[in-house]
C-alpha cells in the first residue's frame, strides 16, 4: 500500500495525467448520457455532444500515453539511484528486450578513440559493434607470440575491454603480465584469446563468445581476418610497409602522407561485419589515428560501399589533436578530406567536434610533443554539405588530453533521438527510454560540474594559434624552406627559358 501512494508524490508528476483522466472520463459520460436523456436531438446539440465525447476520448488517451511515458522514466531513474551514474543499462530488470532491440550502433576504428566512444554507448545501448583493425601484421612478433601463433589483438581487446560491465578490473585482469621465460612479453589477455580459439575453432566464433563469457555489452568484430598490412605513400613517393615507421620516415624524409592502402587490396571482411553496417542505425568513425585507425577500415572490400548505402545516421567523432607524423598541421575539414579522398563521398552526414576549451597548459605539453589542437574550420566543412555538432568532448586524465566518453555517447544519442522524433516515433519504447536518461544525465553533469576547462575561451583560443608550427615543421623547416626555394627558383628559370625562346 506504502508503494502504492508514492505513485502521488509531487516529484513523480503522474497526479497531472490522471487528473487528466478524469476530466476526459466525465466528458465522455456527460456526452453519452446527453444522448440519453433529450428526446429530440438537433444538428446543432448533436455536433455538441460529439465534441464533447470526442475531447474526453481524447484526454483519456493522452493520459494514458503520458502515464506510460512517466513510468518508464520513473523506472529508468529508480535504477540510476540504485546502480549509480554509471548503470550500464542492459542490465536493468524490468524490460531487458526493450534495450536488445534498441538502436544498433556501428563504431568503426581503434585505439583509445574508439574505446572511449563504446565506453559510453554501452550505457545507451546493447545493440552495439565495434569493428576493429586487426593490422600489426609484418611487425616483428616475440617469439612467445611465435609459438602460441597469436593474432595482433591490441585492438580487440581494447574494445572488449571498453565494453565490459567493469571496464577497470577487466583491464587489470587482461594487462597482467606473465615474467616466465616461455611467455615473456605475454598478458593474460593474450593467453585468453589463444585458449578461446583453440576452445572454438577460429577467432570469429572465440570472439562472439567471449561477449557473454566476459558480460560483454554488444559484440567486437575484426574488419577482416586476412592478413593485411597497412602501407603509406609519401608525397615524395617514398613506400612506408611498416604502420609502426609512417611517423619516423615523414620525419626523415620530409615529405607528407600522400595516401594509405592496404595489402592486398581485395581482403574479405569478416563475418558479420557487412551485416552489421547495412542493419545500423548509427555508424560512427573515429576518432582515432586518421591514417592508421580510421582509414585502413574503410579499404577493406565493400566496407565504404556498404556504410555509403546504408539508411543510418553516419557520424564523424573529430580528434582532438593532431598526430606527430600524420596530421601535422591538419585542420578538421582536412581530416575530413583524407577520408573522402580515400573512401568517396558519402560516408559522413555529421561530425561531432570539441568546443575547444581545453587548459592551456596540457595543451603546451602536447605543442612540446608536436602535437597541437585540431583547428575547428567548420564553414568549410558545412560548405560540403556536412552538419556540425559542437560539444564538449573534451577531458583530463592523468596527464592526457582524453574524449569524454559520457559526452560522445550523449551526443550520439541525442542524434539518434532528434531522428526518431523527426519520424514521428517518439511514442516508441526505444525513444521514451532513451531520451529518459539522456535527460537524466543532463541533470546529473549540471549538479556535478568537474572543473577540468577554462571557462575564457579567448584564452584558450590564443594558444590554439595556427602560427605555432609542430614538431614536424620546425624540426625541419630550414630544409623545407630550402626545397620550396629551389622549387620556385627552378619554376621561375622555366619561366624565363620560355620568354626568350619567344
Amino acid at each position: 500500500m506504502k508503494g502504492f501512494f508514492t505513485w502521488f508524490k509531487s516529484s513523480t508528476k503522474i497526479k497531472r495525467w490522471i487528473f487528466l483522466i478524469l476530466i476526459g472520463i466525465v466528458l465522455a459520460c456527460y456526452g453519452f448520457a446527453q444522448i440519453l436523456v433529450i428526446n429530440e436531438l438537433s444538428f446543432e446539440q448533436i455536433g455538441k455532444i460529439v465534441a464533447v465525447f470526442v475531447v474526453g476520448f481524447t484526454f483519456v488517451i493522452l493520459g494514458l500515453v503520458y502515464i506510460q511515458k512517466r513510468t518508464l522514466e520513473l523506472v529508468i531513474e529508480g535504477n540510476q539511484k540504485k546502480e549509480e551514474k554509471n548503470v550500464n543499462i542492459s542490465s536493468l530488470i524490468f524490460n531487458k528486450d526493450v534495450y536488445e532491440n534498441g538502436p544498433k550502433i556501428v563504431a568503426i576504428g581503434g585505439g583509445n578513440g574508439l574505446n572511449a566512444v563504446l565506453t559510453g554507448l554501452k550505457k545507451y545501448t546493447n545493440n552495439i559493434t565495434a569493428i576493429v583493425t586487426i593490422s600489426d601484421y609484418g611487425e616483428m612478433p616475440t617469439e612467445s607470440r611465435k609459438q602460441l601463433d597469436l593474432l595482433p589483438l591490441e585492438d580487440i581487446k581494447g574494445s572488449l575491454i571498453a565494453l565490459a560491465k567493469d571496464s577497470e578490473k577487466m583491464e587489470r585482469l587482461f594487462n597482467v603480465p606473465f615474467i616466465g621465460n616461455k611467455l615473456k612479453g605475454l598478458t593474460f589477455g593474450d593467453i585468453y584469446m589463444s585458449a578461446m580459439k583453440n576452445a572454438n575453432g577460429d577467432f570469429t566464433s572465440s570472439i562472439k563468445e567471449s561477449s557473454e563469457i566476459l558480460n560483454i555489452t554488444g559484440k567486437v568484430l575484426p574488419v577482416t581476418f586476412d592478413e593485411i598490412k597497412i602501407c603509406a605513400e609519401l608525397v615524395d613517393g617514398t613506400i612506408v610497409e611498416e604502420k609502426s615507421k609512417i611517423p619516423e620516415v615523414v620525419y626523415e624524409k620530409v615529405s607528407k602522407i600522400n595516401r594509405i592502402y592496404i595489402t592486398p587490396s581485395n581482403c574479405i571482411p569478416a563475418p558479420g561485419v557487412l551485416e552489421a553496417i547495412s542493419e545500423a542505425d548509427a555508424i560512427i568513425l573515429g576518432p582515432g589515428s586518421l591514417y592508421t585507425n580510421v582509414i585502413p577500415n574503410l579499404l577493406v572490400k565493400n566496407i565504404a560501399k556498404t556504410i555509403r548505402e546504408s539508411r543510418a545516421l553516419k557520424i564523424y567523432i573529430s580528434n582532438l589533436m593532431t598526430e606527430p607524423g600524420q596530421t601535422d598541421n591538419y585542420t578538421l575539414s582536412e581530416h575530413i578530406n583524407a577520408i573522402t579522398e580515400h573512401a568517396g563521398k558519402g560516408l559522413i552526414d555529421f561530425c561531432i567536434c570539441d568546443t575547444q576549451e581545453i587548459t592551456p597548459e596540457f595543451v603546451r605539453k602536447y605543442n612540446k610533443m608536436g602535437s597541437d589542437i585540431v583547428e575547428m574550420d567548420t564553414q568549410k566543412i558545412i560548405d560540403n554539405g556536412i552538419k556540425i555538432l559542437k560539444r564538449d568532448l573534451s577531458c583530463i586524465k592523468g596527464e592526457y588530453i582524453r574524449h569524454d566518453s559520457d559526452a560522445i555517447a550523449k551526443s550520439v544519442v541525442e542524434l539518434i533521438c532528434n531522428d526518431l522524433k523527426f519520424r514521428d516515433k517518439q511514442t516508441e519504447p526505444e525513444y521514451i527510454l532513451m531520451n529518459s536518461k539522456l535527460k537524466q544525465d543532463r541533470r546529473n553533469v549540471k549538479k556535478s560540474k568537474p572543473n577540468k576547462k577554462v571557462k575564457n575561451v579567448k584564452k584558450v583560443k590564443n594558444v590554439n594559434t595556427r602560427k605555432r608550427q609542430s614538431k614536424f615543421a620546425s624540426k625541419y623547416k630550414e630544409r623545407m624552406d630550402s626545397i620550396q626555394n629551389s622549387e620556385k627558383q627552378r619554376l621561375e628559370n622555366i619561366k624565363k627559358q620560355g620568354k626568350e625562346e619567344e
